[in-house]
């Protein structure tokens, strides 16, 4: 059976500066640099005013994607750190010195993995693929002869795979290689390692990679020694499943929290959401931890960490017992889904409780749908400009465009692909605004 390997896995080669590596030289502060380029980037500030569930609110603090991704970075930080030991148990100094590290390239990875998402969040996305295949844009890929593969990149626009864009991609007056990570942190944001036009073959909905991108993910994959199924489609790498353990866990419970305090949740309901994921021998501890504490919202504080303690506890026990599987390409599913009975259990029901009490709220709604007209009218302005730069509207709308993003000399593809960086790059109150502008809704003070 074909397996990967550890010791290729972890490799301090950054994206653009391979010439200047040198494989001799173990620095581990490599990963650490890649999560600092991240933190003082402004794509990751930018995550500051993007939607995550709620609409902010402004007198009660809620999570945005900033937030949540540096709780993301945390808890992967911890899954990392505890298979780092677990591997370094199991296989001594035969195990890469890297394998120290996976705690800070698990974190770099989770700092990234919502970079790619566009305004308000789900809705952003549905509005862009939506707009292509049953809106304005449908007929523009027989006018410009794009291929299956590319039109499959476009109608499944998918923030995963442009976060891939954006790590790996130079744009105008930018130098090559994007951010220059590691191929190792690079590797670890890519969920769903193969292109769009599978998502039908392979029964999934979202994918990890544009035909854009396609060659620089081969790159990275064939250096790390990642598993190819066939061209296009590949294992995902070891790490990915911690990622994609500490999104889960912050997604589902930090809503949770976020909901209790906008009312959406009853303190009891909460605490016995949260109470479920704990053995029944340490209730009476928690129970005695809860009496000293009188703040109702520290309370649902302290729960929350229990809850992750647990969550992480699981997801460790599942990755180790199956890291053969995973090294092979062969496991099945998410760590969330192959918890214990009890955890698992508890985990689902408050999924279903957030389906029907948080999701579908008014607010979210109300939220979800302005956005999806203001990401579908944005692009539907932007790509008319884009194809027709000659009339004298097109050419006032793409002088607001930043240089970064250019559409001349490009295939029809990279045109529309520039034209889904500019807007999945936008802040919330960015595309808002934007949209008010061009729309006539209102004018800058003169």
């Amino acid at each position: 059976m074909q397996k990967m390997d550890w010791n290729k896995l972890l490799s301090t080669k950054r994206f653009g500066l391979e010439d200047y590596h040198d494989p001799n030289k173990k620095d581990r502060t490599q990963f650490q640099r890649d999560y600092d380029r991240l933190v003082f980037s402004p794509s990751f500030r930018r995550l500051q005013n993007k939607t995550q569930v709620f609409p902010l609110p402004g007198n009660i603090f809620v999570h945005n994607r900033l937030t949540h991704s540096l709780e993301v970075s945390c808890v992967g930080r911890s899954l990392g750190n505890n298979i780092s030991t677990l591997l370094r148990e199991k296989y001594g100094n035969s195990l890469t010195a890297f394998a120290d590290e996976l705690g800070t390239i698990v974190s770099v990875g989770c700092l990234a993995h919502d970079m790619g998402n566009p305004p308000f969040g789900h809705s952003g996305e549905t509005a862009i693929s939506t707009y292509f295949s049953e809106g304005n844009g449908l007929p523009l890929k027989q006018e410009y002869g794009l291929t299956d593969e590319q039109w499959a990149d476009i109608i499944h626009f998918e923030g995963n795979a442009n976060a891939l864009r954006l790590l790996t991609h130079q744009f105008g007056g930018h130098r090559p290689g994007g951010f220059v990570l590691t191929y190792s942190s690079i590797a670890s944001v890519v969920k769903y390692p193969f292109v769009a036009a599978m998502i039908k073959k392979l029964g999934k909905k979202k994918f990890g990679f544009f035909q854009a991108e396609k060659d620089t993910y081969k790159k990275i994959a064939d250096e790390l020694g990642i598993i190819c199924f066939e061209p296009g489609h590949y294992a995902r790498h070891p790490l990915v499943y911690l990622v994609e353990a500490a999104d889960d866990i912050c997604y589902e419970i930090m809503d949770l929290e976020d909901a209790h305090k906008l009312r959406l949740l009853s303190t009891e309901q909460t605490i016995g959401l949260m109470k479920a994921f704990c053995q029944p021998e340490r209730i009476d501890r928690i129970n005695s931890h809860l009496e000293i504490i009188d703040d109702i919202n520290e309370k649902i504080a302290y729960l929350r960490s229990c809850v992750v303690g647990v969550l992480v506890g699981e997801c460790t026990r599942v990755f180790m017992e199956n890291e053969d599987a995973i090294l092979a390409g062969a496991f099945s599913g998410s760590l969330i889904d192959n918890m214990s009975d009890q955890v698992k259990a508890a985990y689902k029901n408050c999924q279903k409780v957030s389906e029907k009490r948080i999701y579908c709220s008014r607010d979210v709604a109300d939220v979800e749908i302005a956005g999806y007209n203001i990401i579908y009218t944005l692009i539907d302005r932007l790509t008319q400009a884009v194809f027709s730069p000659e009339k004298a509207y097109s050419k006032q709308l793409l002088n607001r465009i930043p240089k970064q993003y250019d559409f001349e000399g490009k295939t029809p593809y990279e045109k529309l692909l520039s034209v889904l960086d500019y807007v999945s790059s936008m802040t919330d109150i960015y595309a808002l605004d934007l949209y008010q502008k061009i729309t006539g809704m209102s004018l800058p003070q003169l």
